[in-house]
């Protein structure tokens, strides 16, 4: 087999294949190609493991992968190329994967803003937005205009970190990778994709190896490696054709502990430690723990803390927040578990804009060890996704009555809602529907610039409502593409604690919502939250990862959260929330 190549990189060419062919007007065929890149975007297996196991009838066995797209990941997964796609990029040579990045800005748009004002990049857009000459094309106008320069200056302000869930599978195969290499004892993924940051600036992964030119060599010459910054006897830097930097160290593995700790930070944690460290008459650095000049812990994370009289800080927690005083006390919070999840309470499937049925869904949930799982498709207010209206979701409920006695001590499915809250702040559904239910999650569609005192009275007349379990995704944030809407986030977190309402984390890569801070203010405040994947295939339950590590990041433990709970528990806590109101 020839190169190896990412599901991720895999993922982005599909998608952009199908961009550039939208763009072309080309029928059926963009449609495809994007529901073949959230197949392989989605997949827990390497597509190269797939294909190095059976070739390609495997690949054509991936959820939504024809023929003809198994054919061109095969050029890929052999040549790290596709000569379609660098066929399709000299007919329209426009930076799509940065141009789509502005919110509402779509193929068809990028086609006529290329055509018309030969717009190929962020800063051509950003010219011809200032300049006033957008507002002048057919179908656009000042409004349009306005949105896109407020959308640039917004990337702008995120500088242009990119998704942890993007970038953790990313890492984890190079992790794997590197592993597999002879001569390498060990190898880690450590910065800010360690401490599970919802955006990464760039990866660093140290390695412990006896034949430390063999490994950079290796990963200088790597197929996702756009080109070499530094290359070095024991350091090298990359910059990927993501667009990602990512850094290599060989380390010595007495050494291993100490730049770990260094290397995952975050700097303001480093700067606490190492004055700690000082304090104690004992100096801190990359290289180990010094008393004078002998190095009397390194080896090991765990062994420095001790030795610093503290208890062993988990990564996500080591922001200087008062993870250290506490450590000193031994007096952390267990965080929740990456296996301690047992349901899942925000799913949609094909009943509106899912790509998987029910029964597809609950297999799914058995598959990542799931106890239970709540269906909350959208209801008739969002029209785009085929909301469901007071018949749609009874006749919903009869088809889960009769999956769940065929799923009997397997699994249970929930029925529920994402129910659409209105500008009023009442609900889409009638309460005699919504109490029928066993989850009701509220959610926030529309109506996002309302001003602040607005948004939150809208919002805490949801959560009034007895019937409603959970807010889904409190602040409607899209992470680099949308900031959250305007709304008093302690407010809604009081209003949660009166009115036994849970808040979600919702696990959606792109949202990650809540923030770490919120999740933090909820813990302090006993609110419970929930963790959902927000999952619209099969394959995205996985997400719920990504939620866990969001919820460790706010300082949640097992009993923060309501499905970590067993079924019964959890059910009876949001029958007594309800009755509080």
């Amino acid at each position: 087999m020839g190169l190896s190549i990412s599901n991720l990189e895999i993922a982005r060419i599909l998608r952009e294949i199908g961009e550039y062919l939208e763009m072309q007007d080309v029928p059926f065929k963009p449609r495809a190609y994007e529901k073949a890149a959230l197949a392989i975007g989605d997949l827990e297996q390497e597509a190269k493991e797939i294909y190095k196991s059976g070739g390609l009838k495997a690949l054509e066995k991936i959820s939504g992968v024809g023929v003809s797209i198994a054919e061109k990941i095969e050029e890929l997964l052999e040549t790290g190329r596709s000569k379609y796609f660098e066929e399709l990029k000299k007919k329209t040579p426009v930076n799509l994967s940065e141009l789509t990045r502005v919110e509402g800005l779509g193929p068809k748009s990028i086609k006529k803003l290329y055509k018309e004002l030969d717009v190929k990049n962020i800063k051509d857009l950003e010219k011809a937005a200032t300049s006033g000459k957008i507002r002048k094309l057919e179908g656009f106008g000042e409004k349009s205009e306005q949105k896109m320069l407020t959308g640039i200056e917004f990337l702008k302000k995120t500088g242009g970190r990119f998704l942890l869930g993007n970038t953790l599978p990313f890492a984890l195969m190079i992790e794997e990778r590197l592993k597999k290499l002879p001569g390498v004892e060990k190898a880690i993924a450590a910065g800010s994709i360690r401490r599970r940051k919802e955006t990464i600036g760039d990866i660093d992964i140290l390695v412990i190896s006896k034949k430390p030119s063999k490994v950079m060599d290796y990963f200088t010459s790597m197929p996702e490696v756009a080109n070499v910054i530094v290359s070095g006897g024991t350091k090298s830097s990359v910059k990927l054709f993501s667009g990602l930097n990512m850094d290599l160290r060989v380390v010595l593995p007495e050494s291993y502990g100490a730049a770990l700790n260094y290397f995952t930070g975050s700097k303001d944690h480093n700067i606490v430690l190492r004055k700690l460290a000082i304090a104690k008459g004992y100096k801190l650095n990359e290289y180990g723990l010094f008393h004078g000049e002998k190095r009397i812990a390194g080896k090991t994370e765990e062994e420095i803390y001790k030795v610093l009289g503290m208890e062993y800080i988990e990564p996500e927690m080591r922001e200087n927040t008062g993870e250290i005083e506490l450590a000193l006390k031994h007096k952390l919070p267990k965080l929740i578990g990456y296996g301690d999840m047992r349901g899942d309470l925000q799913t949609q499937t094909k009943w509106t804009d899912g790509s998987d049925s029910i029964e597809e869904m609950a297999i799914a949930g058995i598959k990542v060890g799931l106890e239970y799982i709540a269906i909350t498709d959208h209801t008739k207010r969002l029209a785009m996704t085929g909301g469901l209206d007071d018949k749609k979701i009874l006749k919903q409920m009869a088809e889960i009555d009769m999956l769940n006695k065929k799923f009997a001590g397997k699994i249970k499915i929930l029925k529920g809602t994402e129910c659409d809250i209105l500008k009023d702040g009442t609900l889409d559904l009638p309460d005699n529907i919504l109490s029928k239910l066993d989850v009701v999650g509220a959610s926030v569609h529309s109506f996002f610039n309302l001003p602040e005192a607005y948004q939150t009275a809208r919002i805490k007349r949801a959560m009034s409502n007895q019937n409603v379990d959970i807010i889904f995704h409190p602040t409607g944030r899209l992470i680099n593409r949308r900031d959250a809407y305007k709304v008093d986030i302690d407010e809604i977190i009081s209003y949660a604690k009166k009115t036994g309402t849970v808040l979600e984390v919702n696990a959606e890569p792109n949202r990650l919502d809540f923030k770490d801070e919120h999740i933090r203010r909820c813990i302090d405040a006993g609110v419970k939250i929930s963790i959902d994947s927000d999952a619209h295939s099969a394959e995205q339950v996985g997400f719920l990862e990504l939620g866990i590590a969001q919820a460790r990041r706010g300082w949640a433990t097992k009993n923060d959260v309501i499905n970590a709970w067993p079924l019964e528990k959890m059910l009876r806590f949001l029958k007594s929330a309800a009755s509080r109101k």
